[in-house]
């Protein structure tokens, strides 16, 4: 099962790409795994290299004998190949794990930019990538979203069966040099041929308001979801207690 859903999100990515169809093209494939998407790529006629971090899921597509060419390699440390070699990129739920912070020195704004401004240089003018992903939260798209603008890409969030809480994907589809015209998800159309709007992320400042309206800005749960969040990005932050977000009396 999970290697079918893998396989279908892999001909979306490429389907996205929107690759020309009277010749053969090299792609990356960040986070290739054992290379399943790979396959895939190899069936349409196209040319690959896969990057990932695992030495064990790549022994494992040494031993499925794929054909793309496989690296050993932390994406956050940037994309190393030459300028403009690739005609595409695609990655399947891998870039949302640049979010975390595994060591200390890791700070996933920086690993994120490294990412994004390596492989704009890496991909051919007028070409795009496809980054499916599994976001936490309005904040991790938000982060990601952010970094690969700054560096330089065009383009937006592809969501595939907005209204299915199983069916639902993100393809994060990214435009090199040009603007395109963002493709459609699937599954937004609606019976009567109109369309459903792509499903956006509430704007999470809006969330802490009570009923009548005002700002619980400073509320405990506010203080609490405001510190998980810095601990995702990796900065230090005092415990929790019982006292966090408690009201301190007035000084006499």
């Amino acid at each position: 099962r999970v290697v079918e859903i893998q396989s279908q999100m892999s001909e979306r990515a490429v389907e996205l790409l929107g690759l020309p169809e009277d010749r053969p093209c090299l792609l990356l494939d960040v986070g290739c795994g054992s290379g399943l998407s790979g396959d895939y790529i190899s069936d349409e006629g196209h040319y690959w290299i896969g990057m990932d971090i695992s030495p064990a899921m790549l022994d494992v597509a040494v031993e499925r004998e794929v054909e793309g060419d496989l690296l050993l390699a932390d994406v956050g440390h940037g994309i190393p190949f030459r300028p403009g070699m690739f005609d595409g990129c695609i990655s399947i739920s891998a870039v949302q794990w640049l979010c975390n912070a595994d060591k200390k020195s890791h700070s996933p704004p920086k690993r994120l930019y490294r990412f994004f401004s390596t492989l704009y240089t890496a991909l051919a003018r007028g070409s795009r990538a496809v980054l499916q992903l599994y976001p936490e939260n309005s904040e991790q798209l938000e982060l990601i979203t952010a970094q690969a603008m700054r560096a330089g890409f065009t383009g937006g969030m592809v969501v595939d069966y907005p209204n299915s809480a199983k069916a639902k994907k993100f393809f994060l589809c990214l435009f090199v040099g040009t603007s395109g015209t963002l493709p459609k998800g699937l599954g937004t159309e609606c019976a009567d041929g109109g369309e459903i709007h792509q499903a956006k992320f509430t704007n999470e400042r809006t969330r802490f308001r009570n009923a009548k309206g005002k700002s619980v800005k400073k509320s405990r749960d506010w203080i609490l979801e405001k510190k998980e969040r810095r601990r995702r990005q990796g900065k230090e932050v005092r415990a929790d207690t019982k006292y966090t977000g408690r009201k301190r009396r007035p000084h006499f």
